[in-house]
């Protein structure tokens, strides 16, 4: 018998797995971290680790995207508009993300990390423009979501460029006013189809 992905068994031990392999990047760079440390640390053998993932960077895709959905999902949540608050928040969520990765990744999964920010954010700011949206109209909210991605994720490569010496709360302030103005802009130059 074989069982559902979503079965309450099946999801507890994919969590298992994710939570051995975070737990195992605390202590190693992930280059250096095998199946079988997982399948050691999860007390799983490798048919089971196989079961959920294709291989390791699919686990660690799989994990980071949703380390990171979790806490964007905490921060916007207090907030369904996209506002001040709500771009302050999000922008923390994604420095804490990456400062939490900085220590654990090697260098080399550098486009898979933005990759997969980019991905959660254009979700979370599509969501978020439809709710405000004025129109029927899915196609601006879609271009404005993967504009907003990619400037919030390039702003926060900028904060880590000044070494993060500047708060990311005061970092990003700057920049709100132009990214609440072309928001403000988007329902008014929409046209029903």
């Amino acid at each position: 018998m074989t069982q559902s992905k979503t079965d309450p068994r099946v999801l507890r031990t994919r969590r298992l797995i994710m939570d051995s392999f975070i737990e195992l990047s605390a202590k190693k760079e992930f280059k250096d971290i095998t199946i079988k440390d997982i399948t050691t640390e999860a007390m799983i053998n490798r048919a089971t680790f196989y079961y959920h993932f294709e291989d390791i960077y699919d686990l660690l895709e799989k994990a980071l995207s949703e380390v990171l959905l979790v806490n964007l999902n905490e921060e916007v949540y207090k907030t369904d508009k996209l506002n001040e608050e709500a771009f302050i928040r999000i922008f923390t969520a994604i420095t804490n993300f990456q400062k939490s990765l900085s220590n654990r990744c090697h260098r080399g999964y550098e486009d898979t990390i933005a990759r997969i920010i980019r991905e959660q954010l254009e979700i979370i700011f599509y969501k978020m423009l439809v709710k405000q949206a004025t129109t029927e109209d899915k196609e601006a909210p879609k271009m404005n979501a993967v504009i907003l991605s990619w400037g919030i994720y390039g702003v926060s490569v900028e904060w880590k460029r000044t070494d993060m010496t500047i708060p990311p709360e005061e970092f990003i302030k700057s920049a709100i006013p132009y990214l609440l103005s072309g928001i403000d802009l988007v329902p008014k130059n929409c046209q029903i189809r």
